[in-house]
């Protein structure tokens, strides 16, 4: 039967972007971290387009152009953090990253879905670690108690980013998305952000919050 396959070599563990677990992400040269702003969607947009287009690694058939990029981030209402990579100056995004509400239901609302997106020209050179450190401390900080990042497989590059800031592997969904001449796999990966207090705080929003930065 096809669905969830629990890895049970892999129990989910703290996400050590609090400097307590794995080492920080080299750089090549100086990246500046901050709050993604509607100015950033037409070159979010940009970056994102490739990952539709080409591979599998995105689900989606058609990128969206920059007004359907701003409404994306529009719609995290204040909530969830849309953050963005940009060279020392501030200027020239050079990757993404950004939380979603898990599930609908309102039982969900603690868990957050994360991605992160990272152009070409940089890959590699430890823009997307980054990005995802920055993100995990912010929504620590925001009071959300589990991240979930869904990864379409293979894609040894982005499970070993995600390992290396603290995810665990939770289970795979076999052949749930079509594309490319294909069946794909996708696989879970999840991190504990804080503890999962009885009764659990809501989290505060990412306006009130801001970029958490080490």
């Amino acid at each position: 039967m096809r669905g969830v396959r629990a890895d049970r070599r892999a129990e989910q563990g703290r996400c050590a972007a609090d400097g307590s677990g794995a080492r920080k992400a080299r750089l090549v040269s100086p990246v500046r971290i901050r709050a993604a702003e509607p100015g950033d969607a037409a070159a979010i947009a940009a970056i994102y387009a490739p990952y539709v287009l080409t591979g599998t690694v995105s689900f989606e058939f058609t990128p969206p152009d920059t007004r359907a990029m701003r409404a994306r981030m529009e719609a995290s209402d204040g909530l969830y953090p849309w953050i963005v990579a940009t060279n020392g100056e501030g200027q020239g995004v050079l990757g993404y990253a950004y939380a979603t509400k898990f599930r609908e239901r309102d039982a969900y609302r603690y868990v957050v879905e994360t991605s992160v997106y990272v152009a070409g020209a940089v890959q590699g050179q430890g823009v997307g670690r980054l990005l995802y450190e920055t993100l995990i401390r912010t929504l620590r900080a925001q009071g959300f108690t589990q991240a979930i990042g869904g990864i379409a497989l293979p894609n040894d590059a982005s499970i070993r980013t995600h390992e290396a800031v603290g995810f665990r592997r939770a289970g795979v969904y076999r052949e749930v998305g079509y594309k490319q001449g294909r069946w794909i796999d996708v696989g879970f990966w999840q991190c504990e952000l804080n503890d999962s207090a009885i009764p659990p705080d809501e989290p505060r929003p990412f306006k009130e919050i801001g970029v958490v930065r080490a």
